[in-house]
């Protein structure tokens, strides 16, 4: 009836500042006044609150005119008996004229709502207002006695229709209120001079009546319009955020029905659906993400999760869920909520969906990272130590074993050292592809880290099946492998703890297989050793030996022995060898087996190496200018960079005549880096010092070594003599190639361990140089070094 409109699309800004406007102008001149359109004098702009008002009132112009006109009619019916019909008839004429001319006024109200009404303009309409009260009054006045009764169905119908041309007029409740007034008093008068107050009461009772009412519909009218500003508002906020959102994000919204069929699809979800928004439009959800699985039922878990929530009509949140749109299979992160109407009947699902396929493949590269080894694609220690975790956990349990086995390659560092480590990595990933064909249904192997790998047998009911499994690791890995040309030789150590029996912790029971794995190794390798109690008490010994040899040059507690070198023909002595000994103030004499390895694993050796060095040149000084001294030097010496140096500086301290002193190395030098221990070896030859390969024959290839190193003596194995006085035919041939070779090459050879006669006689038939063994002297002190020299002079002399 007020002829409003609702607030939307362009419109909507228009709102808000109505709104705005609103609750600026009550604190001003309160809601009241701005609602009845009180202007002062010098108020030339009034507030938008009465623009709104003018707006509307310009939207009802053509239903008041018609109303005014149409309450005309009864009226003239009325009083043209008593007024005469020319009376009435100019008075219907005014009424026409004066409706048309406030329709006039009223629509250039049109815009109001944008626009600033002028003080003038609003009075000219009130004025107006008030001079059609007037018309409406005057012939009630006049002509009161043609109220009678006979024309009150005439009157009553002219009441209805102004009451409702003053409704109508409600929006302005001024205007309202200023025609009515008018009009009401205009009604009553006529009764009051005709005696009849029951009339005159009846006439204000009903103007003040609609009065009421058009102050009512005022207010209502203008909550309406705040409601639809403020709704108008918050859509406009929100399809601003809506818009941003979809505009400034890789997100995208969607919506579907009660039935789940896909409703108002954005482009950013049509084009995640690698569809037109028109063609998804309508169609099944799970349908269109489904791919080939719609037809054949096979939907991904994920999927089968998304449609579950669908039925249920429940919410959820960040749901990863794999499709299939394209041909290509997608990841998507979708969240979503069930809608309802205003009946609260559930009308289907809205939510935000984001295509997160390069986020989870990333994550999924950065979970293969953390848990496989990259070079062989076996699980890592991380996975490893989960998976033993887990095993552990199911055998407590179940009350069954599980095992844990270390694995650690023979012979791999000269492999790395000597031929790359690009030769070196291929060789693992053989291996890692042979220890895979040997894991059974709940086995798990993986690599921990360099040249050791780790199986995980997480059920072992048999005793022996921990057994069968190592020795199956050690005879295929110690086949050979062909690498880029290369037929490569390595063999493997086994070490192995049975849980929860060896240990009920992933960490311990870890430690035990790794002390099982190191008497595997300290055994020579090839083998495999369960862990023993007894191995902690092996491991902790070797603990208190570490820390004890790293004071014992501060505590002097490190000595010299000296064992005789003889010549195989007239047994005079030529050199001595210098070797190591050491009586521990807390464990007394220690075995050079136990404390040399450990200097060696903790890089004590570089510091009591060269100790031992300098100390033998100090001795060997004393000596006779033709007898030699032979030093131990280990590979960590060899690798010392300023080894040379130190060789320099023992000589020249001691005065000891470079050419007097020999150097034993073993082939293990060659082992960790061939060209640095070469070119090591190479300054102290240049000094004109001498060099032994000792232990020849039990190493990895030592004819590589005498044919790229001058060496100036070969030191053959005591195993080899010992074979030889036993008329071993391998042990003859090899001491005789040796030999051969030594005098082509013009090195002197020197046998070991010699304590026989049968052994002096047999490697004087074979022809070595030298002879070193107990048959000639067991080591001695360097008193006793220097007494065996000189009854070896007085020998000589007599």
């Amino acid at each position: 009836m007020f002829g409003s409109r609702k607030a939307g699309g362009s419109n909507a800004p228009q709102q808000h500042a109505v709104s705005e406007d609103i609750a600026m102008a009550a604190p001003r001149q309160g809601m009241a006044a701005r609602m009845m359109g009180k202007i002062k004098p010098s108020d030339e702009r009034p507030g938008r609150l009465v623009g709104l008002q003018y707006g509307a009132l310009a939207r009802g112009a053509w239903l008041r005119f018609a109303v005014f006109v149409a309450a005309s009619l009864p009226a003239v019916a009325i009083w043209k008996a008593t007024a005469g019909p020319m009376i009435a008839g100019g008075w219907f004429v005014l009424v026409v004229m004066m409706a048309l001319a406030l329709m006039r006024t009223e629509r250039t109200f049109g815009d109001a709502e944008r626009r600033q009404l002028s003080a003038d303009e609003l009075r000219t309409h009130l004025a107006m207002v008030g001079l059609a009260g007037g018309l409406w009054a005057a012939p009630m006045i006049l002509f009161s006695d043609a109220l009678t009764s006979g024309s009150a169905p005439q009157y009553a119908v002219m009441v209805m229709l102004v009451g409702v041309f003053v409704l109508s007029l409600s929006v302005v409740p001024t205007a309202a209120l200023v025609f009515i007034g008018i009009f009401g008093v205009g009604g009553a008068i006529g009764p009051v001079v005709n005696g009849d107050f029951m009339a005159a009461a009846a006439q204000f009772a009903f103007s003040g009546v609609i009065a009421g009412g058009a102050l009512a519909l005022s207010r209502l009218y203008l909550r309406l319009r705040l409601t639809e500003a403020s709704l108008a508002e918050k859509a406009e906020t929100v399809s601003l955020l809506l818009h941003e959102f979809e505009e400034n994000s890789a997100d995208w919204l969607w919506s579907v029905d009660s039935s789940r069929r896909v409703r108002g699809v954005s482009p950013r979800f049509a084009h995640a659906l690698q569809m037109h928004p028109h063609e998804a439009d309508g169609q099944p959800i799970l349908r269109l993400i489904a791919g080939e699985g719609w037809e054949s039922g096979s939907l991904p878990s994920s999927l089968r999760d998304l449609a579950e929530r669908l039925k249920r009509r429940e919410s959820f949140s960040n749901l990863m869920v794999r499709v299939n749109v394209g041909g290509r299979s997608r990841w998507w992160e979708l969240s979503g909520t069930p809608k309802h109407d205003e009946h609260g009947q559930f009308s289907g699902f809205r939510g935000v969906g984001s295509d997160v396929t390069e986020q989870r493949e990333s994550a999924e590269k950065i979970a293969q990272l953390a848990r496989y080894d990259q070079l062989t694609g076996l699980p890592n220690r991380m996975m490893l130590t989960e998976a033993l975790g887990t095993a552990l956990q199911r055998a407590e349990q179940w009350r069954t074993r599980c095992a844990f086995l270390m694995i650690d390659l023979d012979r791999f560092k000269a492999v790395n050292d000597t031929l790359g480590h690009q030769i070196g990595d291929e060789l693992l990933a053989q291996v890692s592809r042979r220890l895979r064909v040997l894991m059974g249904q709940h086995d798990t192997c993986g690599r921990l880290g360099g040249d050791e790998f780790a199986v995980v047998m997480a059920d072992v009911n048999d005793r022996n099946a921990v057994d069968r499994m190592a020795h199956a690791i050690i005879d295929v890995l110690s086949k050979p492998y062909d690498v880029d040309h290369h037929t490569l030789y390595v063999g493997a150590s086994v070490g192995s703890a049975v849980g929860p029996r060896d240990a009920r912790t992933v960490e311990t029971l870890m430690r035990n297989a790794d002390l099982a794995l190191y008497r595997s190794k300290d055994e020579g390798g090839g083998s495999h050793f369960a862990y023993e109690p007894q191995m902690h008490a092996h491991a902790e010994e070797r603990r208190k030996l570490e820390f004890a040899l790293r004071h014992s040059l501060e505590r002097d507690e490190l000595t010299l022995a000296f064992q005789p070198v003889v010549d195989a023909t007239t047994e005079q002595i030529m050199s001595f060898e210098a070797l190591l000994r050491w009586n521990s103030a807390e464990f007394g004499p220690v075995s050079p087996a136990k404390f040399i390895p450990i200097a060696e694993d903790t890089r004590l050796i570089v510091p009591i190496g060269e100790w031992a060095l300098r100390r033998a040149c100090e001795e060997a000084a004393r000596w006779p200018s033709h007898i030699r001294i032979a030093v131990n030097v280990s590979a960590e010496q060899m690798l010392d960079a300023s080894f040379a140096s130190t060789v320099v500086s023992a000589l020249a301290s001691s005065g000891l005549a470079a050419e007097r002193l020999e150097l034993e190395v073993t082939e293990s030098i060659f082992l960790r880096d061939g060209g640095a221990a070469q070119n090591t070896l190479s300054q102290i030859q240049s000094l004109g010092c001498g060099i032994a390969l000792d232990d020849f024959g039990t190493g990895y290839s030592s004819l590589g070594y005498l044919r790229n190193n001058r060496f100036t003596t070969i030191k053959i194995d005591r195993s080899f003599v010992t074979g030889a006085a036993k008329d071993s035919p391998e042990s003859l041939a090899i001491i005789r190639a040796v030999v051969a070779m030594a005098d082509a090459l013009d090195m002197t050879t020197t046998a070991e361990g010699v304590e026989s006669e049968r052994e002096l006689d047999r490697i004087r038939q074979l022809g070595c140089t030298k002879i070193q063994g107990f048959l000639f002297g067991r080591p001695m002190g360097a008193m006793e070094a220097q007494a065996l020299l000189a009854r070896d002079a007085d020998r000589k002399i007599a």
